[in-house]
């Protein structure tokens, strides 16, 4: 065979390939504006507190991501729709510009909604060109971006559920976000059980010989020593929360951390997020709208300092992220996903060989800190500002929720958040030593 019938058969393999990703491309973009669907343009432009972005801004910067980082370097005849957006929708990505201040999101009514999904489309267009044509020489990178490109849009599609749920919480009207959501399964939970593991050396964190995409901060594979220890076989309950606050677990310092105590302080914590109590019944809202809290289903919306204190509370603690990780990698990696289209954590039955609810529902709180696995290098570029950077005050939550997609997450997959932060799908288990 010829050289150039060789190269003719490798450009088909490659041109294939890219196609394969254009496809996946098309499906993640879609379902971020099936999430927005639903919106009142009205909806688009509120934001309820600095870590809330606007739905019209997170739309567009999933957008100016493929721009920054693969149209611009790699498809040569690529033209930008107005370069003021550069600017205004780089998020924190400051070796590659200045971006516009995160609290100020809000303050952004031009351009306009209309303009926006003019802007997607814009993008979308350019990426199908380059994707069915794509440069031989440049193809292995724009794929590998690609492949970084589509799980950030995922995350900024479970953020979405996040702030629509925390934007349409401050209204007193409790609109709802969507009436037809399913409507969750009923189950009555037994009494807590628990699951006792052996003291030994763990291999922890992402290997990457093994195929399949993972960030930069699950790789490093290492050795870990984990002392025996038992961990919980579900999530915590509402309605164990809720003896938790009969208890006075809010007005009792022993329990707390001392920022912790402070927050519970400044912000007069009484219940998690988004609970209200009526006529002697508690609600919570939901993007149903204000329902009563299931007592069964796993707690949510707690911040790390919450999850804590109930632990103090209970004479447990949590698991290190490495338990976790040591119990995860043997639970079957199926739960309570967005796809479920419940939007919102659920009471589940528990199996009785292994701890249920470890993938879905309520991404669950760890006690360690965000730190970085021994050998951490961070991405070269820009890029590399992805994760690294934000090793600092943040705590490890694991599992993914009920607006996570289920294709996105993974048993080394490592979620952070400040320790006061509770608009996330936020939960716990308990574990304790031996």
């Amino acid at each position: 065979m010829s050289l150039a019938a060789k190269e003719a058969i490798k450009e088909t393999a490659d041109t294939c390939h890219a196609k394969e990703w254009l496809r996946r491309y098309q499906r993640v973009r879609a379902a971020t504006e099936t999430i927005c669907a639903p919106l009142y343009k009205e909806d688009y432009m509120v934001q309820s507190m600095p870590d809330v972005s606007p739905p019209k801004w997170h739309i567009a910067h999933v957008s100016w991501f493929f721009e920054a980082f693969i149209l611009k370097p790699f498809h040569p005849a690529y033209q930008t729709l107005d370069s003021a957006y550069d600017y205004l929708f780089n998020s924190y990505y400051v070796t590659h510009g200045t971006p516009f201040p995160r609290p100020d999101r809000g303050m952004i009514s031009r351009p306009t909604v209309d303009d926006v999904y003019r802007y997607r489309a814009h993008i979308d267009q350019a990426m199908e060109a380059l994707l069915n044509d794509p440069p031989q020489a440049h193809l292995e990178e724009i794929l590998r971006r690609l492949e970084l490109g589509l799980p950030h849009e995922q995350q900024h599609q479970e953020l979405l559920f996040m702030d629509i749920k925390h934007i349409l919480a401050q209204n007193p009207l409790c609109p709802v976000y969507r009436d037809d959501v399913e409507p969750p399964p009923v189950h009555e939970v037994g009494a807590l059980g628990w699951h006792a593991y052996s003291a030994g050396v763990r291999s922890i964190g992402h290997d990457e010989a093994e195929k399949g995409f993972a960030y930069d901060n699950e790789m490093g594979r290492h050795r870990q020593f984990v002392e025996a220890f038992q961990i919980a076989d579900r999530p915590v309950t509402n309605g164990e929360f809720l003896e938790f606050i009969r208890a006075g677990g809010y007005d009792k310092p022993d329990y707390w951390l001392s920022d912790g105590w402070a927050m519970v302080q400044a912000e007069g914590w009484r219940a998690p997020l988004y609970w209200v109590e009526r006529d002697g019944v508690w609600h919570h809202f939901t993007l149903s709208g204000l329902v009563p809290v299931d007592p069964s289903a796993p707690v949510c919306h707690v911040s790390f300092f919450e999850a804590e204190a109930y632990a103090q509370w209970a004479g447990a603690r949590l698991p290190t992220e490495a338990e976790w990780e040591t119990v995860a990698r043997d639970v079957p990696m199926q739960g309570n996903f967005v796809e479920q289209d419940y939007l919102q954590p659920v009471a589940a039955a528990v199996p009785k060989d292994l701890p249920g609810q470890m993938f879905g529902d309520v991404w669950e709180w760890t006690g360690s800190a965000y730190r970085p696995y021994p050998g951490f290098r961070t991405l070269p570029g820009s890029l590399g500002e992805y994760n690294g950077k934000f090793m600092s005050g943040q705590m490890v939550l694991r599992g993914g929720c009920c607006a996570t997609p289920g294709d996105h997450i993974r048993a080394t997959y490592r979620n952070f958040f400040p320790p006061h932060a509770r608009w996330a799908f936020s939960g716990f288990r308990l574990a304790k030593d031996g």
